[in-house]
């Protein structure tokens, strides 16, 4: 099993990995969503306090919790390729290598853009006045580093064709290396 590791700040187009891995149904595993539906089975209003506070609880004292929770889901797929996303530290992407040969993609995207994705959305647990707090806590998870430390990059600052194409480009630049060996 390979996993592709999706990183990125929020709106920065980590969903276009998911579309993509849909679409081939290969399975694809967000730590946010596992987080989105903890907040429901606590039956807290989904806004944006709620969900940090959640997040924030569920990646518990060593901040791996979740992705603990993600990883060992992924590994029941028992597909060649599956996509984890929502990694905020380097701990997790090494949990996570511990397990499975992993290659981290980085979705990048302007900060304004990035905003104005968040304030199209419109869901609850997102908001304009609250972006540079997310950003800010997202970062505090340490963020910054698996950005840094990616073994790939899609600028995500043009179309959705465009990202897409440079993630299928990678995904068959993985799958020829794993052919080969």
């Amino acid at each position: 099993m390979k996993i592709l590791v999706v990183v990125g700040m929020p709106a920065s187009g980590k969903n276009i990995a998911r579309d993509y891995a849909q679409e081939r149904a290969i399975p694809y595993f967000s730590t946010g969503d596992l987080v989105r539906a903890e907040v429901n089975r606590r039956g807290v209003e989904p806004n944006a306090e709620n969900t940090a506070i959640v997040s924030t609880e569920l990646r518990g004292d060593d901040g791996m919790g979740v992705t603990r929770i993600a990883v060992a889901t992924a590994l029941k797929a028992k597909a060649p390729l599956v996509f984890i996303e929502g990694m905020r530290s380097w701990p997790e992407i090494e949990l996570i290598r511990r397990h499975s040969p992993c290659t981290v993609v980085a979705f990048l995207a302007p900060v304004e853009l990035r905003k104005q994705r968040i304030v199209q959305r419109g869901r609850t647990d997102y908001s304009a006045s609250a972006f540079h707090q997310r950003d800010a806590r997202e970062i505090s998870y340490g963020t910054a580093i698996p950005l840094a430390l990616a073994d790939e990059y899609i600028l995500n600052a043009g179309t959705m064709d465009e990202a897409l194409k440079s993630l299928d480009g990678i995904v068959k630049r993985l799958a020829a290396a794993q052919d080969g060996i």
